[in-house]
């Protein structure tokens, strides 16, 4: 049995790592914690010459890197099993450094035709119109509409593995086949299934993107995000995207996510089993119209999910929608008491939206979402025993009791 060392991440479980990776002892005040460092700048030798001004390695200017920046991306390394990290403003920053440091006008990129808001608005009108890069939107959960997309210019594959907010899973290790035998990368945005619930990179994927304001944070204080792959990728990224376009984090968010990412075994546990509850809860009452989460038999992904995420859990975001119209949905979610109304996931309060069912997006969406609109909502923390009979008061309130 190899001995397990906290200066060795790779030596050590999931939860050990969470706990140590990333973190070193102060050398000037021997705090046991690495502090934060609110320094714009830090000491040169006396011969500055000979040093690289865009360096990425020794901390020269918050810009470049940081005490705080270096050891959150090496416990992302270590949590996620790449070799490197880079980590930046936010998760919309992260996906921006993988577009700018790996495509050129005339690349052509392979989406799926669910994604983040954000994503879909860079692929559809941002670089297409300014920088002549074409994307190209399937089924990501349809390897062989992944394959048919793919031409000799392609560059780039980009998925979710839970897609937001539909919940359409991907067989990545099937789509990284494809990409590959294409010559592209494949890029996952794993933000709905952060560490220990999946890992990309393990199934064949080149860069993993965390928005970290999510999970990985989990307490709704900070906002941050990454990538996350084998030195060679991110390195590029470092010098591009963080030193010149200037998307750094700030000390004091890399501080308030590494400590937050040390729960984050914890917290994953109990937004996962919750999470399992509410949607049975949601899927039994025939005042809801629909519900999608892949852990449900019912989801057209479940087999796919259970095999790809190894009986971990299903994520702790769930679609649904009550039976009635766009008032209804506003009604019901106005009811609430203990769940609260607002955007985000993965905070340690559960977090619900009401979202139409017009704008570009929704065409690719399921019928279901298309007819009734959804509800987005993030399972957090809170007693499940409470969320229940939030839900199930707002439902009474609303659509009237059952039996009534």
């Amino acid at each position: 049995m190899t001995r397990p060392d906290k200066h060795r991440p790779e030596s050590l479980a999931f939860g050990t790592r969470a706990v140590h990776a990333g973190n070193a002892i102060d050398g000037g005040s021997g705090a046991i914690r690495t502090p934060i460092v609110m320094a714009n700048s830090y000491a040169l030798p006396q011969d500055p010459a000979s040093i690289s001004w865009s360096d990425v390695d020794t901390p020269l200017y918050t810009r470049n890197s940081g005490a705080n920046q270096k050891g959150l991306q090496a416990k992302l390394a270590a949590l996620e099993g790449g070799e490197d990290a880079v980590v930046l403003a936010s998760g919309v920053a992260a996906i921006h450094a993988v577009i700018f440091g790996y495509l050129r006008s005339g690349d052509h990129v392979v989406v799926a035709d669910v994604t983040y808001e954000a994503t879909w608005r860079l692929y559809t009108e941002l670089l297409p119109d300014r920088y002549g890069i074409e994307a190209t939107f399937v089924d990501a959960s349809d390897v062989e509409a992944v394959r048919a997309a793919m031409r000799p210019t392609t560059r780039l594959v980009h998925v979710e593995a839970i897609a937001n907010p539909t919940t359409k899973v991907t067989d990545v290790a099937a789509v990284a086949q494809v990409a590959h035998d294409g010559g592209a990368l494949l890029v996952v945005d794993s933000t709905f299934t952060p560490p220990p619930l999946y890992r990309p990179l393990a199934d064949g994927a080149d860069l993993v993107i965390h928005s970290l304001t999510k999970y990985v944070n989990g307490h709704g204080d900070a906002m941050g995000g990454a990538v996350i792959g084998t030195t060679a990728l991110v390195r590029p990224l470092k010098a591009d995207a963080q030193v010149d376009v200037g998307g750094v984090i700030s000390p004091f968010n890399a501080w308030l996510i590494q400590r937050g990412s040390v729960t984050l075994p914890l917290r994953l546990r109990q937004h996962l089993a919750s999470a399992q509850r509410v949607a049975e809860f949601l899927d039994a009452d025939p005042r809801v119209a629909y519900v999608a989460y892949p852990g449900l038999p019912s989801h057209p992904q479940h087999e796919v999910a259970t095999r790809q995420f190894g009986g971990r859990g299903y994520g702790a975001m769930i679609a649904f929608a009550v039976d009635g119209d766009p008032d209804t949905q506003n009604r019901f979610v106005a009811a609430l008491r203990v769940i609260t109304s607002a955007v985000s996931l993965g905070h340690d309060e559960s977090l619900i939206v009401h979202v139409g069912a017009d704008g570009p997006r929704v065409a690719t969406y399921p019928e279901e979402f298309r007819r009734w609109g959804h509800l987005r909502l993030s399972i957090g923390l809170e007693d499940v025993e409470d969320l229940l009979a939030d839900l199930g008061a707002a439902l009474d309130e609303v659509l009237g009791q059952l039996g009534g």
